[in-house]
């Protein structure tokens, strides 16, 4: 009889124990679920922007290789100075939106937009101005002056696309700290159904040879800009958060900086770390065989990119939101899952990259020289690729917590202080060319996802969950 009470007390917490493994367990299919309807329209939005230039570069590649290597060379320098600018600096939404909206401060959300796309314009002036100079620019660095003059046209002709692009990635990030996704996947697939048969037609019909494909980008952009101006202007998913313009905006420019520059050089010192090594490649022998080998891997990594990229829209988003909202556990949950769910992904992308080497190299022209080059980087190029997945799905979730700076400080060590010096190292000095550089880069990478990694486990969500309550409703006036 006196064993009866203690039997019962052990069924009592197995019972107990066994519910606790279901809740959790459910907690984390909710989440997958989350996350899942977060990133799913977010990759299909992300691939059919990124195609644009793609689909440009694979027009120009049939030109021949002056054209393809001086289109590289130009959007890489574009890259460099302009748009991985515009995409860092509106990634500090992510945090500003993403926490307002948690906290259930909305007409905070269009405040921060109306400040960003101010702020963003502004950037764009000088940017431009830097770019009427890009031919000078390129042979002052040592470029072939041929590759620099048509390397200078077409940058020249970007200009016009740099300002709705800036536009295009505020009202992404403003829609998507609201989880408004599907208005977001429809615009972007009908500007890329827009962009195709336009870049074609300038580039071949109308004889505007690489300058068409630049000129047809800008058109793209703002076809897309407008689509989403109509649906955030008239729909009523986005009446809490569309305010009248006033002016707690300008007070609010200085909140948007704050987090936007530190944002910028996180995303930016990653970003230009691969264009540098497209850059360095142009010094290797045979340079437009090299520049044009190595701007194909980019643009498949890139292409690749928007993937994991997507996956840390979802942790930041889903972070930031619960973070604001004051429910630190969920916010640590939703950082792993997403880090699940994106290894799962790159696992499988780098299998069938793998298996569609020896193609690869024919999409982007007819030349057997670097078609057969592009075959043999491309398990260099999977090995970085599934390095690069954790670092980019890790930064997304340091983007929805605010911890940009640190961010900055982490990239700033991988890719400047290993990368980079590592990537020289290998391509100049052992001879390894354009597999060099790229291991190089990897091996950046790599050192980046660590860091990032053990930050996100040492997280005290509680206090940053503190932190995000407390900034939302101090800055709630600006």
């Amino acid at each position: 009889m006196e064993g009866e009470p203690l039997l019962a007390t052990n069924e009592t917490l197995s019972s107990s124990s066994s519910s606790l493994s279901i809740l959790r367990w459910e907690g984390v299919v909710r989440e997958i679920k989350k996350v899942s309807y977060i990133t799913m329209p977010m990759v299909v939005t992300a691939v059919s922007q990124n195609l644009l230039a793609v689909i440009s570069m694979m027009m120009i590649g049939h030109l021949g290789e002056l054209a393809l290597s001086s289109a590289a060379i130009a959007t890489s320098l574009a890259n460099v100075t302009g748009f991985s600018l515009m995409v860092g600096m509106a990634s500090a939404l992510e945090t500003l939106c993403g926490q307002a909206y948690g906290a259930q401060q909305y007409h905070m959300i269009g405040t921060y937009t109306y400040a960003a796309i101010i702020s963003l314009l502004f950037v764009c002036i000088p940017v431009s101005i830097l770019w009427c100079f890009t031919e000078k620019l390129l042979t002052v660095v040592g470029q072939d002056p041929l590759i620099s003059h048509e390397a200078g046209i077409y940058t020249r002709w970007l200009i016009p696309a740099l300002f709705p692009y800036a536009i295009l990635q505020l009202l992404v990030r403003f829609l998507l700290t609201q989880s408004l996704l599907y208005p977001m996947l429809l615009s972007s697939v009908a500007a890329l159904i827009f962009h195709i048969p336009m870049c074609w037609m300038l580039i071949f019909k109308f004889d505007f040879g690489s300058a068409g494909a630049a000129l047809s980008l800008g058109l793209s952009c703002w076809f897309n800009v407008i689509m989403l101006g109509i649906y955030v202007k008239y729909t009523s998913s986005c009446e809490k958060t569309r305010i009248s313009f006033s002016k707690n905006v300008f007070s609010c420019i200085r909140e948007f900086f704050w987090f936007g520059i530190p944002s910028a050089v996180m995303l930016c010192l990653e970003w230009w770390s691969y264009e540098l090594a497209i850059l360095l490649s142009g010094r290797l022998p045979n340079p437009q065989l090299e520049t044009s080998v190595l701007s194909i891997c980019f643009v498949v990594f890139s292409l690749h990119f928007n993937i994991p990229n997507s996956f840390a829209a979802g942790a930041s988003t889903r972070v930031s939101n619960e973070l604001g909202a004051g429910h630190p556990e969920a916010a640590r949950l939703a950082a792993w899952v997403a880090a699940f769910l994106a290894v799962v992904e790159v696992v499988i992308a780098s299998i069938i990259l793998f298996s569609c080497r020896s193609i690869l190299g024919y999409a982007f022209g007819e030349e057997k020289e670097v078609a057969d080059y592009v075959e043999q980087m491309i398990p260099t190029l999977c090995l970085s690729i599934m390095v690069d997945c954790l670092a980019t799905l890790f930064s997304g979730v340091a983007r929805g917590v605010g911890w940009q700076h640190l961010g900055a400080y982490v990239n700033l060590g991988a890719y400047y202080l290993c990368g980079i010096p590592v990537a020289s190292v290998l391509a100049f000095v052992l001879n390894w060319r354009g597999k060099g550089l790229w291991i190089g880069l990897a091996t950046g990478s790599l050192l980046q996802s660590c860091m990032l990694m053990l930050i996100t486990f040492f997280t005290d969500w509680r206090k940053q969950a503190r932190k995000a309550t407390d900034r939302v409703f101090e800055e709630r006036s600006c």
